[in-house]
């Protein structure tokens, strides 16, 4: 999935310093664009929140334990819950449990809701790396963007100075006699026109610049300079690969084709899960617990005594029969945890019968979710087709655009030193003479701007296809 990167780290490496101080390659300003842009963070994040639902998914193979602690007091009159009694008086009483349950069977949901997980963190993945790609390509368009805005400038520069050279020259002859001062002024009035020249390719190369700066989130402030690339072009510019050839092997790779169809899985995977809530659910639960009473009591002591109930028929003899009296106390807490220790284990069938129609409704939204999926995928195929079809046309027409400029530059260069030769021993006015510089300096802006765009177009080819290139 990091193919592009891949691409862009070999295209920095032809770049080639033009001077010792520190510059940003082209590698440099993609690393740093990984770092500091927002939808790389942001799709991170949303990474990292799959990642804990995946955890969750699985986790819920686990038994649940619940433990349970509880303080009352009772006023009035109330049944004691371990006595089973009548008590009027206040009653303390706690209870203390611990209780278990797993799901033995739920029409597979658990284990399709671990997989719908997994398909949603690798369909996360799969939008990080699209997004790295895309702002992997951002990059380099404008980093494109400054390198010929630098080259037009040294352009502009260049023929800035030719024409101060001339203006010097001319006001030498002028001054002798030998032209009319008319030479002068139209010379003149060149130069300042390639002054402005000269200041309109600063502005558009600080404008470049900015824009570079902010597709990698730095300071508008910063100081920063490109490393200048010394790109050779073929002598036969051509585009070799063929668009179906091409889609092909973007079909492979590319991370909007995965993650969409990625997403197609998941989405039949929460088909099932909604069809399973049509299933029985059977659940394996079990519970630990104990309790304490302030009612409950246990004999202290017994007192033994004897009493008259009668005497004999003859009134000489009395009856006596034996009799007890008990002492109560509440009994101690450690006696009743240890005597209320309770224990249960069992199973529990639930069977769907009828829930409002939400499993029916939940199973057709999942199945038209699952169509939209597909749709989805069937969509980006055919934008990357269409994409990789635009590109391919970008680039055959920038190869014959520049194989076309080239011709041009090389008869305006063969006609611009004719006209130098001429209008160096006096046979070429002025006006014609700026006249064949200004078609020279149109063509070679031209020629830049067509070597530039043919570069670009076909590295966006190479990277549909997942080249490793280098220069």
């Amino acid at each position: 999935m990091q193919k592009i990167v891949f691409f862009f780290l070999a295209f920095g490496g032809f770049l080639t310093p033009l001077c010792a101080q520190e510059t940003w390659s082209l590698e440099r300003c993609i690393e740093y664009s990984m770092e500091s842009n927002l939808n790389i963070q942001r799709s991170a994040l949303t990474t990292q929140i799959n990642e804990a639902w995946l955890l969750n998914a699985k986790a819920n193979t686990l038994p649940t334990i619940n433990g349970t602690a509880t303080n009352f007091y009772r006023f009035g009159q109330t049944i004691d819950p371990f006595t089973n009694e009548f008590a009027t008086s206040r009653v303390r009483s706690n209870n203390f449990s611990l209780n278990s349950s797993v799901v033995v069977f739920n029409g597979f949901q658990t284990t399709n809701s671990i997989k719908q997980s997994q398909l949603n963190l690798q369909a996360s993945q799969y939008d990080l790396d699209k997004a790295r790609n895309d702002i992997s390509l951002q990059v380099a368009g404008f980093y494109i963007q400054v390198l010929f805005n630098q080259e037009l400038l040294s352009i502009a520069q260049a023929q800035r100075d030719i024409t101060a050279q001339q203006v010097e020259r001319t006001r030498k002859l002028v001054d002798a006699g030998s032209l009319p001062k008319g030479n002068l002024y139209d010379l003149e009035a060149q130069l300042a026109g390639e002054e402005l020249n000269v200041i309109t390719a600063q502005n558009n190369l600080d404008l470049s610049y900015l824009a570079l700066k902010q597709v990698m989130q730095l300071e508008p402030n910063t100081d920063m300079k490109v490393e200048v690339p010394n790109v050779q072009l073929p002598e036969q510019v051509g585009v070799e690969a063929r668009p179906g050839q091409v889609y092909d092997m973007a079909l492979t790779q590319l991370p909007d084709i995965k993650g969409a169809e990625t997403r197609l899985e998941s989405s039949a995977v929460n088909y099932s899960i909604a069809k399973g809530g049509r299933s029985p659910r059977l659940v394996l639960s079990g519970s630990y617990g104990t309790g304490y009473s302030g009612a409950a009591q246990e004999i202290e002591s017994v007192t033994a005594t004897t009493q008259v109930i009668g005497v004999t028929e003859n009134g000489n003899e009395q009856v006596i029969a034996p009799s007890a009296s008990t002492t109560l106390r509440t009994k101690s807490f450690g006696d009743q945890i240890e005597d209320n220790l309770n224990r249960s284990i069992g199973f529990t069938l639930s069977v769907p019968i009828f829930n409002g129609l939400n499993t029916h409704t939940n199973i057709s939204r999942a199945r038209l979710n699952m169509e939209v999926a597909a749709k989805d995928l069937e969509l980006t195929k055919n934008n990357v087709r269409q994409n990789i079809e635009s590109a391919y046309a970008d680039a055959v027409a920038a190869a014959k655009n520049y194989r076309a400029t080239l011709k041009s530059v090389e008869a305006l260069e063969e006609s611009f030193k004719y006209a130098q030769q001429r209008f160096d021993v006096g046979l070429l006015n002025a006006v014609d003479y700026n006249l064949a510089k200004n078609n020279l300096l149109r063509a070679q802006s031209d020629l830049l701007r067509a070597k530039f765009d043919y570069v670009y177009k076909v590295k966006v080819l190479d990277f549909y296809q997942g080249k490793a290139l280098s220069f």
